[in-house]
């Protein structure tokens, strides 16, 4: 029987979390004066510290709880996560509804400050898509393709929902991060592969379809996401494909690119940054970071992203039950894809959007979602229990 009272602290994760953390409050501290006039006299490291510190609490409430406790309150929080959606999306209450850089992504109260909807639904949907999948397999142990697409049906409706409202804010870098996460947990889910190679190699055809429509017939797709409603993606992509020449959707990707290649191998030095680039403090954080430790600094934080997903597989790997997997496994689909687009968009690998680096950008919604993520796994981990002689074969 499992001690529910001890706590198997996984102190490595605990470590590269608190290197991240002390990471992001110097970068915040050391960038604040090459941040616009606007922003003078902001402290955004202060602000940053309070909300780590705001995390930690978290973190050490949701352990306290054992997670096999977050079944009773999936759907009230998905409940609540919608509503809150849907309210930004019709524009109520008018007065605490924040729009900012053209998007609607925000509630705006005046004690609290800015609260964004759109980053707790991560969590939230992990949370949804793991109860659906755990109690769909054990209510039908005898799958079925028919028992499979059913499955199926469930995780994808139960996404679209938040990924629509996301689209319309329009919040593109969040609607990618929610794909991310239920094409993680679909993988683990039990559905037969035949199912996923076909969903994979239609989604494959459709991405090379798109690509080429878009190279052939530029116009035609611009002018077709825009009646959509949907400009702000045209612009991403010309701005990633030609910013030379679209200079307004590309000048942060070129300046992005200076800032980065101008720290060379070992950078220019505590607070010598030439380059300047808007909301350097939010997604484009990392580019302080190559500008002044240059590509040694950068590998530093990018070994400890990738220790910090090693981590997280590792504990969905070990744990012992399957509910715990499936919320590990979310929690890294989330992870591993916002570190690989904010990074891989400040090097033009990928086209740019508003997705912010964890636990080194700042933003008080976002830090506390990523804070009550690595909560959730430290939970898993600390009720997982290893046994002698114990064989897991999970199927």
């Amino acid at each position: 029987m499992q001690n529910r009272t001890t706590f198997n602290i996984d102190y490595s994760l605990l470590m590269i979390l608190i290197l991240l953390c002390l990471a992001s409050v110097f970068t915040l501290n050391v960038i604040e004066p090459s941040l616009p006039a606007k922003y003078d006299g902001s402290h955004f490291w202060l602000r940053q510290t309070m909300w780590f510190i705001g995390g930690g609490i978290l973190i050490t409430a949701v352990m306290l709880i054992d997670y096999d406790r977050f079944h009773q309150m999936t759907w009230f929080l998905y409940g609540i996560g919608i509503v809150s959606l849907s309210m930004l999306f019709v524009g109520f209450p008018p007065g605490i509804v924040h729009e900012a850089n053209g998007a609607v992504s925000w509630f705006q109260f005046p004690v609290i400050g800015t609260i964004q909807p759109g980053e707790f639904i991560k969590v939230i949907l992990v949370l949804t898509i793991a109860h659906v999948i755990v109690r769909h397999n054990a209510k039908y142990v005898d799958k079925t393709i028919k028992r499979d697409l059913g499955l199926l049906a469930k995780i994808i409706g139960l996404s679209l929902p938040p990924m629509f409202f996301l689209v319309t804010q329009p919040d593109l870098g969040g609607f990618l991060v929610l794909a991310a996460i239920t094409g993680s947990m679909i993988l683990i889910s039990g559905i037969r592969w035949r199912i996923l190679f076909t969903i994979l190699f239609t989604g494959l055809v459709a991405v090379l379809l798109f690509v080429y429509t878009w190279y052939f017939f530029p116009d035609q797709v611009a002018m077709f996401l825009d009646k959509s409603g949907l400009n702000h993606v045209a612009g991403r992509f010309t701005g990633w494909l030609n910013p030379n020449e679209d200079t307004d959707n590309g000048y942060q990707l070129l300046t992005a690119m200076l800032a980065i290649g101008s720290g060379q191998l070992f950078g220019k030095g505590i607070s010598d940054m030439e380059v300047y680039i808007p909301e350097r403090h939010t997604d484009m954080i990392f580019t302080a970071i190559a500008e002044q430790f240059g590509f040694i600094g950068s590998s530093i934080v990018v070994t400890l992203f990738f220790l910090l997903v090693y981590r997280l597989i590792y504990i969905a790997i070990q744990s012992n039950d399957d509910y715990g997997s499936y919320l590990v496994t979310g929690i890294i689909g989330m992870f591993a894809y916002q570190i690989f687009q904010n990074i891989g968009m400040s090097i033009q690998l990928l086209p740019i959007t508003g997705l912010p680096l964890p636990f080194l950008s700042y933003g008080g919604s976002s830090t506390l979602t990523y804070m009550l993520a690595i909560g959730i796994v430290l939970n898993v981990h600390s009720r997982t229990k290893e046994y002698m002689f114990e064989t897991k074969w999970k199927t």
